[in-house]
């Protein structure tokens, strides 16, 4: 199984477990992207190593805006996807199988945790994992330790307040807050 064929298992929901390759292959680059995410962690990196080393743990280029404050942790790194002028901020946690796909603009706050990942309730299969991709649009801004769940979609503009935990999409142009994260208000546009 190559890369793709991986991304392309993961993207289309396929329960995970059920394919030892893919297992195999998915722990293969969680490897690469604990080494990968141990060099930015570790030493201090200029802006534009910052943004090689991303595109590295990705797969693909970075745009030179990109802007990350370490520690920033993933569990596989290969399915994220920046758009432009994205800024990560310290302590960030994404388990990104699923997919996650960050708009231009986005700010994303400390300790933001991006989870694509659900495991199975039924006790015999719980080692089974299912992914969901989230999907953050352009300006969205997350604030710190919010936790964004697998197959959620936050609109463009949409602000997530700090702490929230988001289990279902997000409109655009809205704030939402609270556990679960509910409507706050409406941005005016």
């Amino acid at each position: 199984m190559t890369l793709q064929e991986l991304l392309v298992y993961f993207n289309e929901n396929k329960t995970i477990g059920e394919n030892k390759e893919a297992v195999d292959m998915m722990r293969h680059y969680s490897r690469e992207a604990q080494k990968i995410t141990m060099q930015i962690n570790t030493v201090f990196h200029e802006p534009e190593e910052m943004v090689k080393l991303f595109s590295e743990l990705t797969g693909k280029e970075v745009d030179p805006s990109f802007r990350l404050f370490p520690p920033f942790y993933t569990d596989f790194g290969k399915n994220i996807t920046l758009g432009k002028n994205v800024f990560i901020n310290a302590g960030c946690k994404f388990q990104d199988q699923g997919g996650i796909c960050i708009g231009d603009g986005a700010l994303i706050g400390h300790g933001v945790v991006l989870a694509t990942l659900n495991h199975d309730l039924d006790t015999e299969k719980r080692q089974q994992l299912h992914p969901g991709a989230i999907h953050i649009g352009k300006n969205v801004w997350i604030g710190s330790n919010a936790v964004i769940c697998a197959g959620v979609t936050i609109g463009d503009n949409a602000v997530v307040a700090a702490g929230a935990v988001v289990v279902k999409n997000v409109e655009a142009n809205t704030v939402v807050g609270g556990v679960p994260a509910k409507l706050i208000k409406r941005i005016p546009v």
